[in-house]
């Protein structure tokens, strides 16, 4: 039975689902937004509200937690400086998932996952009249 398991296979072993989250959530982290499917949109929601949670906890085996997901160390300090600021009194949901249509190429669904605090514009809406 498949009970109590998290996480989804996506058809990868598990080093490569490894490695192509740690490079999402890193890109997420580092420009307030990627574009993937939806499905990968979610994994990499769970993974980077985990790694936010730790930047506001902000003490250092929180840092180094951080890092063994983030490499890039100037990310997980500028994450580590922000964060406090940025979701001190959020409690969770730091991400937001914005559907964008189907791929031309294979029809795959695509999403935008973008971080919330971050000041980044969501795109959509209609512009007003001049």
């Amino acid at each position: 039975m498949r009970h109590l398991k998290s996480g989804l296979k996506l058809n990868r072993t598990p080093s490569h689902r490894k490695a192509m989250f740690r490079n999402m959530v890193t890109s997420l982290l580092e420009h307030g937004r990627v574009k993937t499917t939806d499905t990968k949109a979610k994994e990499v929601r769970r993974w980077a509200d985990k790694i936010i949670t730790l930047a506001k906890r902000g003490d250092l085996h929180a840092r180094r937690q951080a890092l063994a997901v983030v490499k890039n160390k100037t990310v997980v300090h500028r994450l580590f400086e922000e964060a406090q600021d940025s979701y001190g009194d959020r409690a969770g949901g730091y991400t937001r998932i914005t559907k964008l249509g189907f791929r031309k190429g294979d029809a795959a669904s695509m999403s935008f996952v973008e971080l919330i605090g971050a000041g980044i514009k969501t795109t959509g809406g209609k512009k007003p009249k001049a």
